[in-house]
């Protein structure tokens, strides 16, 4: 008798085929976006038209401004979250959605048009989780580096900015995002993901907005990132984590 091979790494596997998805639904968590929110959803709107098998999810953290009122006049279903914080505002915008495959995506990254052709083709494929590279909506040369490199398989450079898909089934296999981390629970689920299904890095990008690092300065900014993801992985708290952030990043939401 032979013995059997031993399991390759589920990222290393081939992956197989799947059904296309009959359903998509876009989940998109806010605090305080009036000013991005309306032009997101009229971008979706447009880039989608003619499509079936789509819903459209904000998943709203208590906003003190108006873009609850934005995204109703958009028509899309709105949720107010019993708790702020974008992990568990995701989560229960999961939990309210209707998808097969669903698409997580920050209020102000837009993903490339054809992105539910993208989508569904890799879900065919039979790939059960996965983003897009990134690009940024400012021509500075270290923010285009930056950029450049999200096209690398690492983990360490997989950022929610770039957005994430995952099959419904795999996101409640793996308990979604956890609550527990106000910080870095972007990396952390797509650890899990990986170790679970084939995940799948998009060649097109997501285009995300620049605000945060031209208001903070595109250096200080990515030195306080850099920072803070480092002492992340050596495990450090996420209440000393969220204190760094706060007094490092200005105009921040956490």
């Amino acid at each position: 008798m032979f013995a059997s091979a031993p399991a390759l790494p589920a990222a290393h596997r081939r992956p197989a085929p799947a059904s296309v998805p009959s359903r998509v639904s876009i989940i998109i968590p806010t605090y305080n976006e009036g000013l991005t929110i309306r032009s997101l959803l009229n971008y979706l709107q447009q880039a989608t038209a003619g499509e079936t098998g789509l819903e459209i999810i904000v998943a709203d953290g208590g906003s003190t401004d108006d873009t609850r009122a934005r995204a109703q006049l958009a028509g899309v279903a709105v949720l107010a979250c019993p708790r702020k914080g974008r992990a568990a505002q995701m989560n229960h915008g999961a939990r309210q959605a209707t998808g097969e495959l669903l698409y997580f995506l920050h209020a102000d990254s837009f993903p490339p048009p054809g992105f539910l052709h993208d989508l569904r083709q890799a879900h065919q494929q039979g790939y059960a989780s996965g983003c897009y590279r990134l690009a940024f909506d400012h021509s500075h040369w270290f923010l285009r580096f930056s950029a450049w490199c999200t096209r690398l398989p690492l983990t360490a450079l997989r950022f929610g900015d770039q957005s994430l898909f995952v099959r419904r089934e795999l996101f409640e296999q793996v308990g979604g995002f956890r609550e527990d981390l106000l910080v870095m629970e972007d990396q952390e689920i797509v650890r899990r993901l990986q170790a679970r299904a084939p995940f799948r890095l998009l060649p097109r990008a997501v285009t995300t907005s620049a605000r945060k690092y031209l208001d903070n300065g595109v250096y200080r900014l990515q030195g306080a990132f850099t920072l803070i993801a480092g002492l992340y992985w050596l495990g450090v708290s996420q209440r000393r984590l969220l204190g760094l952030y706060r007094r490092l990043i200005k105009q921040n939401k956490l």
